[in-house]
């Protein structure tokens, strides 16, 4: 990877002017342009100077009983870098199997493959030959359940995974299927493919004596992270809740359980704009070929981070 000098704040806005579309979906009576589930995307709406640009796809998996709207801010932040963010909706009622969830977004990726491109604004064009997946708790343990072929082989390879704050179930002995950890350190086989965790501090802590914490020990980032290889990236951060990511405003039901069933930090933006800025520094490392902005965040070189970390670490 090279790293060039470059001025651009990861953790702001970037450029692109952005477009988050709506496209719905025919669920079982798939026509030739319509998702096998219902898809909001977050693209760049303007290619401007260059004409008919291409811009890398990164999947974005949302968590468990979660809507895929309440990571808009977050999408339309990665998207402003340049890039085009793909979340599904995958469910609205699961229970805690997650194998159709895998096999639904290998369906959608080859959906992709044919069709993205029709939806996207004129001008802007996906490069699937820099594809990443990324997930968040429940949608974590997706993303890495294809990366790793679980049931199904992705239809287009996979360049990056990353898991915000995953999670493979209630506790260790307690995984939900298919089963994603294994134990064994190191142990995932993912063929050199690049791979970002980042944990929140608060994830593995009881809000209240109700509920359970939202990212148990046994299941969540740590364990993720013991069993990948290199080159894997750790970023653990203080002060911060499992659901810190998400809008400010996140509506309905759904919406304000967000803010009682896990333990928060006193605001979402923080969390929300280094999750922002850290896939972007990361996308950039390993599909765009630079890594300045990666290496400082880890050598806390650059002096906008919004967050403090617990932990950081790093296998290349």
């Amino acid at each position: 990877m090279s790293s060039p000098s470059t001025t651009l704040n990861v953790f702001d806005t970037g450029v692109y002017p952005t477009s988050l579309l709506t496209i719905k979906s025919d669920e079982g009576m798939i026509t030739s342009s319509s998702p096998p589930k219902p898809l909001l995307i977050g693209a760049p709406s303007s290619s401007k100077p260059e004409a008919g640009a291409e811009f890398p796809v990164l999947f974005l998996l949302h968590g468990f009983i979660l809507y895929n709207h309440f990571y808009s801010q977050l999408i339309l932040h990665i998207a402003s870098h340049g890039f085009i963010v793909i979340a599904p909706q995958l469910y609205t009622i699961a229970g805690p199997d997650s194998s159709e969830e895998i096999k639904a977004t290998a369906t959608i990726i080859e959906w992709a493959s044919k069709h993205l491109k029709d939806v996207l604004p004129p001008n802007i064009q996906p490069n699937l030959n820099k594809l990443a997946i990324s997930g968040h708790s429940r949608g974590g343990k997706v993303a890495f359940g294809i990366a790793l072929n679980k049931l199904i082989k992705s239809p287009i390879k996979i360049s990056a995974l990353i898991g915000i704050d995953p999670v493979d179930g209630m506790d260790k002995g307690n995984q939900t299927p298919p089963p994603i950890l294994t134990y064994t350190p190191k142990s995932f086989q993912l063929d050199g493919m690049p791979v970002l965790i980042i944990g929140s501090e608060f994830g593995e802590m009881k809000k209240n004596i109700l509920f359970p914490p939202c990212a148990p020990k046994g299941v969540n980032h740590r364990d993720f992270y013991d069993e990948t290889q290199k080159p894997s990236w750790y970023f653990v951060l203080k002060d911060h809740g499992h659901l810190d990511m998400l809008d400010d405003d996140t509506k309905g039901l759904r919406g304000k359980c967000t803010y009682c069933l896990c333990k928060n930090g006193k605001q979402r933006e923080p969390m929300r704009k280094f999750v922002g800025g850290l896939i972007v520094a990361f996308l950039n490392a390993y599909l765009n070929g630079d890594d300045s902005k990666l290496i400082a965040i880890r050598d806390e070189k650059e002096t906008t981070i919004p967050v403090k970390f617990s932990k950081v670490d790093v296998r290349l």
